[in-house]
Protein backbone atom coordinates (compact mmCIF):
# COMPACT_ATOMS: atom_id res chain seq x y z
CA UNK A 1 0.00 0.00 0.00
CA UNK A 2 2.78 2.53 1.06
CA UNK A 3 4.28 1.59 -2.49
CA UNK A 4 1.30 2.66 -4.43
CA UNK A 5 0.89 5.90 -2.47
CA UNK A 6 4.43 7.13 -3.44
CA UNK A 7 3.96 6.21 -7.11
CA UNK A 8 0.63 8.11 -6.96
CA UNK A 9 2.40 11.62 -5.90
CA UNK A 10 4.88 11.26 -8.40
CA UNK A 11 2.35 11.39 -11.27
CA UNK A 12 3.42 14.78 -13.20
CA UNK A 13 0.40 17.01 -13.75
CA UNK A 14 0.31 19.56 -16.76
CA UNK A 15 -1.08 23.36 -16.22
CA UNK A 16 -4.70 22.65 -15.55
CA UNK A 17 -3.77 19.36 -13.05
CA UNK A 18 -4.73 17.19 -15.20
CA UNK A 19 -2.01 13.88 -14.63
CA UNK A 20 0.08 13.26 -17.72
CA UNK A 21 2.62 10.68 -18.96
CA UNK A 22 5.08 12.61 -20.86
CA UNK A 23 5.43 16.67 -20.67
CA UNK A 24 5.32 18.19 -23.96
CA UNK A 25 7.26 21.03 -25.33
CA UNK A 26 6.35 24.51 -25.18
CA UNK A 27 6.69 25.02 -28.73
CA UNK A 28 4.65 22.23 -29.86
CA UNK A 29 1.80 23.28 -27.36
CA UNK A 30 2.01 26.64 -29.01
CA UNK A 31 2.23 25.27 -32.74
CA UNK A 32 -0.85 22.93 -31.55
CA UNK A 33 -2.77 26.31 -30.49
CA UNK A 34 -2.29 27.66 -33.73
CA UNK A 35 -3.03 24.83 -35.84
CA UNK A 36 -6.50 24.51 -33.83
CA UNK A 37 -7.01 28.12 -34.68
CA UNK A 38 -6.30 27.55 -38.06
CA UNK A 39 -8.87 24.62 -38.22
CA UNK A 40 -11.66 26.69 -36.50
CA UNK A 41 -11.04 29.67 -39.23
CA UNK A 42 -10.97 27.13 -41.72
CA UNK A 43 -14.49 26.31 -40.09
CA UNK A 44 -15.26 29.96 -40.46
CA UNK A 45 -14.09 30.42 -44.15
CA UNK A 46 -15.81 27.02 -45.17
CA UNK A 47 -19.42 28.13 -43.54
CA UNK A 48 -19.53 31.60 -45.64
CA UNK A 49 -18.38 29.66 -48.94
CA UNK A 50 -21.66 27.61 -48.39
CA UNK A 51 -23.40 30.88 -47.67
CA UNK A 52 -21.65 32.28 -51.02
CA UNK A 53 -22.74 29.47 -52.98
CA UNK A 54 -26.47 28.92 -51.41
CA UNK A 55 -27.66 32.61 -52.04
CA UNK A 56 -26.40 31.61 -55.97
CA UNK A 57 -28.82 28.65 -56.17
CA UNK A 58 -26.03 26.21 -55.98
CA UNK A 59 -27.10 23.70 -53.38
CA UNK A 60 -24.56 20.74 -54.64
CA UNK A 61 -21.52 23.14 -53.86
CA UNK A 62 -23.30 25.33 -50.77
CA UNK A 63 -24.26 21.32 -49.02
CA UNK A 64 -20.60 20.32 -49.98
CA UNK A 65 -18.73 23.42 -48.19
CA UNK A 66 -21.38 23.10 -45.21
CA UNK A 67 -19.45 19.70 -44.85
CA UNK A 68 -16.45 21.12 -44.81
CA UNK A 69 -17.31 23.76 -42.50
CA UNK A 70 -18.60 21.34 -40.04
CA UNK A 71 -15.50 18.73 -40.76
CA UNK A 72 -12.97 21.48 -39.85
CA UNK A 73 -15.06 22.01 -36.62
CA UNK A 74 -14.34 18.08 -35.84
CA UNK A 75 -10.75 18.54 -36.58
CA UNK A 76 -10.57 21.66 -34.10
CA UNK A 77 -12.14 19.21 -31.73
CA UNK A 78 -9.95 16.38 -32.23
CA UNK A 79 -7.02 18.50 -31.28
CA UNK A 80 -8.24 19.92 -28.24
CA UNK A 81 -9.06 16.74 -27.10
CA UNK A 82 -5.52 15.81 -27.51
CA UNK A 83 -4.28 18.57 -25.48
CA UNK A 84 -6.55 17.89 -22.88
CA UNK A 85 -5.40 14.18 -23.09
CA UNK A 86 -1.83 15.31 -22.81
CA UNK A 87 -2.52 17.16 -19.69
CA UNK A 88 -2.51 20.70 -21.52
CA UNK A 89 -4.93 23.35 -20.97
CA UNK A 90 -6.85 24.26 -24.39
CA UNK A 91 -6.33 28.47 -25.12
CA UNK A 92 -8.43 29.29 -27.85
CA UNK A 93 -7.27 32.00 -30.25
CA UNK A 94 -9.36 34.59 -32.01
CA UNK A 95 -10.53 33.81 -35.37
CA UNK A 96 -10.68 35.84 -38.16
CA UNK A 97 -13.96 37.05 -39.98
CA UNK A 98 -14.19 34.80 -43.31
CA UNK A 99 -13.98 36.93 -46.75
CA UNK A 100 -17.75 36.58 -47.64
CA UNK A 101 -16.99 37.93 -51.51
CA UNK A 102 -15.50 36.28 -54.45
CA UNK A 103 -15.12 37.22 -58.50
CA UNK A 104 -16.13 33.61 -59.46
CA UNK A 105 -16.67 29.75 -58.40
CA UNK A 106 -12.97 29.38 -59.61
CA UNK A 107 -11.94 31.80 -57.19
CA UNK A 108 -13.51 30.39 -54.31
CA UNK A 109 -12.10 27.52 -55.16
CA UNK A 110 -8.87 28.20 -55.59
CA UNK A 111 -8.87 30.04 -52.05
CA UNK A 112 -10.21 26.27 -50.99
CA UNK A 113 -7.40 24.83 -52.02
CA UNK A 114 -5.36 26.82 -50.70
CA UNK A 115 -6.06 26.89 -47.44
CA UNK A 116 -6.11 22.78 -47.86
CA UNK A 117 -2.52 23.10 -48.37
CA UNK A 118 -1.59 25.65 -45.61
CA UNK A 119 -3.49 23.12 -43.48
CA UNK A 120 -1.21 19.98 -44.75
CA UNK A 121 1.92 22.01 -44.46
CA UNK A 122 1.30 22.99 -40.81
CA UNK A 123 0.34 19.05 -40.27
CA UNK A 124 3.74 18.52 -41.77
CA UNK A 125 5.68 21.50 -39.23
CA UNK A 126 3.69 19.74 -36.46
CA UNK A 127 4.78 16.03 -36.94
CA UNK A 128 8.60 17.36 -37.74
CA UNK A 129 8.25 19.64 -33.93
CA UNK A 130 7.15 16.24 -32.67
CA UNK A 131 10.09 14.60 -33.98
CA UNK A 132 12.34 17.13 -32.76
CA UNK A 133 11.02 17.26 -29.54
CA UNK A 134 10.71 13.49 -29.57
CA UNK A 135 7.57 12.82 -28.76
CA UNK A 136 6.32 9.94 -30.54
CA UNK A 137 2.93 10.50 -28.83
CA UNK A 138 2.31 13.11 -30.72
CA UNK A 139 3.79 11.58 -33.78
CA UNK A 140 1.54 9.18 -33.83
CA UNK A 141 -1.55 11.14 -33.16
CA UNK A 142 -0.47 13.07 -36.77
CA UNK A 143 -0.13 10.18 -38.61
CA UNK A 144 -3.80 9.36 -39.57
CA UNK A 145 -4.40 13.31 -39.51
CA UNK A 146 -2.08 13.89 -42.45
CA UNK A 147 -3.10 10.71 -44.80
CA UNK A 148 -6.84 11.92 -44.32
CA UNK A 149 -5.78 16.06 -45.06
CA UNK A 150 -3.96 14.51 -48.28
CA UNK A 151 -6.38 12.90 -49.53
CA UNK A 152 -8.77 16.28 -48.88
CA UNK A 153 -6.27 18.48 -50.88
CA UNK A 154 -6.32 15.67 -53.48
CA UNK A 155 -10.25 16.56 -53.24
CA UNK A 156 -10.18 19.81 -53.93
CA UNK A 157 -7.62 19.56 -56.45
CA UNK A 158 -9.88 17.61 -58.73
CA UNK A 159 -12.53 20.18 -58.02
CA UNK A 160 -10.88 22.78 -58.96
CA UNK A 161 -9.59 21.12 -61.90
CA UNK A 162 -13.54 20.22 -62.86
CA UNK A 163 -14.46 23.98 -62.38
CA UNK A 164 -11.33 25.26 -64.55
CA UNK A 165 -12.17 23.04 -67.43
CA UNK A 166 -15.91 24.15 -66.82
CA UNK A 167 -14.68 27.29 -68.19
CA UNK A 168 -17.62 29.54 -65.96
CA UNK A 169 -19.96 27.37 -68.79
CA UNK A 170 -23.16 27.16 -66.74
CA UNK A 171 -24.39 23.98 -67.82
CA UNK A 172 -20.90 22.49 -66.77
CA UNK A 173 -20.99 24.15 -63.78
CA UNK A 174 -24.37 22.71 -63.01
CA UNK A 175 -23.08 19.00 -63.66
CA UNK A 176 -20.37 19.59 -61.10
CA UNK A 177 -22.80 21.45 -58.79
CA UNK A 178 -25.21 18.41 -58.92
CA UNK A 179 -22.41 15.72 -58.65
CA UNK A 180 -21.59 17.66 -55.43
CA UNK A 181 -25.09 17.33 -54.17
CA UNK A 182 -25.02 13.68 -54.36
CA UNK A 183 -21.96 13.25 -52.57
Amino acid sequence: MNDISMNTSTVMSGPSGRAMAQPMETSLVEALYQHLTMERNSSAQYFAMSLWFAERELRGFASFFKHESLSEQEHASNFANYLIARGQSVVLQDIAAPNQQWESIESVICHAFQMEADVTSSLHQLYSLAERATDTRSNVFLDPIIESQTKSEDEFAHILGKVRFANEQPPALLIIDNELSTN
